[in-house]
């Protein structure tokens, strides 16, 4: 597992919570519900402040962690934590892997087809102390080490006059898997070792499972959205990778190294360090791929429809993003 950490790419700035401090790690429950408050309740509450609207506003909640699914629920936690609504739609999302957040996006606007007027909150978390894995087979031991601290709130409204002040509008969704097939089926998946202790297992052909999840995806969107000129650029470039050396070079992909992997949340730390480079233009489309186990895929493209100036001032980068230049 040490060799595993030091190659993982993650700085020593990436966060987990106090109950994996411990020699040996605590995952009684108490614990987790302490990292339930710690990640969820400032999110929320950052979230209140920067939109200015108060709890009673929200009219829709929708909670997301994979790992984690307490009675009461993580919705019902925030709805009697900030005295919410007595009609508030709430829904927890759980089992849904790193595509979670994306699908709460997803979900979200199919709900507001039949609710007009409407505020939306998601908070999206992964609870890593509930997560921990102590035995000792190697190919569930990874997942202790891929995942770190990490949450995101998120509003999105249909109303007339949150035009005005959002920054982005919801252009298109679309949600793709393959439950059906064993073999990605059982890439990533929850079971007991030869011991009785409960992880999870990520089999070899994790990465050609998300490959396959991730080109079957990509394929229905392109074919929805793109002009026919784009359709027969594609098919040229298919073409040509087929005909060049396969061993031509390809850039390596290095991952979130000041937070590490934050499973759903992660998405929005990383538009979060593209607005405050001010990558982000008015007019530019922002398209995110949620990918989760499962295996599943969820496309979602935004319009920014406003100037996004000020953004390395505040933020979850604001600290240190100009350690971070742009390649």
């Amino acid at each position: 597992m040490t060799k595993i950490l030091n190659q993982s790419g993650q700085s020593d700035e990436t966060y987990i919570p106090p109950a994996l401090h411990y020699i040996p790690p605590k995952s009684d429950y108490q614990e987790v519900i302490s990292e339930v408050h710690m990640v969820l309740f400032p999110v929320f509450e950052d979230l209140l402040a920067k939109t200015k609207i108060t709890p009673r506003d929200i009219d829709v909640l929708i909670v997301n962690c994979s790992g984690f699914c307490p009675a009461p629920s993580l919705s019902s936690i925030i709805v009697n934590k900030f005295g919410m609504r007595e009609d508030i739609k709430s829904y927890t999302i759980s089992g849904m892997g790193c595509s979670a957040s994306a699908l709460a996006i997803d979900i979200t606007q199919n709900i507001f087809k039949s609710h007009k007027d409407s505020i939306a909150v998601i908070l999206s978390t992964e609870i890593l102390s509930t997560g921990w894995y102590p035995g000792k087979e190697p190919s569930m031991l990874v997942i202790n080490c891929l995942f770190r601290m990490g949450a995101a709130g998120i509003l999105i409204s249909n109303k007339k006059e949150s035009k005005n002040r959002a920054k982005y509008e919801l252009v298109k969704t679309l949600r793709t898997q393959r439950a059906y097939d064993d073999k990605g089926y059982f890439s990533a998946y929850r079971e007991e070792d030869s011991d009785g202790y409960t992880g999870v297992t990520l089999k070899r052909n994790l990465l050609e499972t998300a490959g396959e999840t991730l080109r079957s995806n990509i394929t229905i969107l392109g074919s929805q959205i793109l002009p026919f000129t784009e359709k027969i650029l594609y098919g040229v470039s298919i073409l040509k990778k087929k005909m060049v050396d396969k061993k031509s070079s390809v850039e390596i992909y290095v991952p979130n190294f000041k937070f590490g992997n934050q499973s759903s949340s992660s998405l929005w730390y990383e538009l979060a360090y593209l607005e405050a480079k001010e990558r982000v233009k008015q007019g530019d489309k922002v398209w995110m791929l949620g990918m989760g186990s499962g295996p599943k895929c969820i496309s979602i493209i935004w319009e920014c429809i406003r100037p996004i100036c000020g953004e390395a001032q505040r933020g979850p980068w604001a600290d240190s993003i100009d350690g971070y230049p742009l390649g």
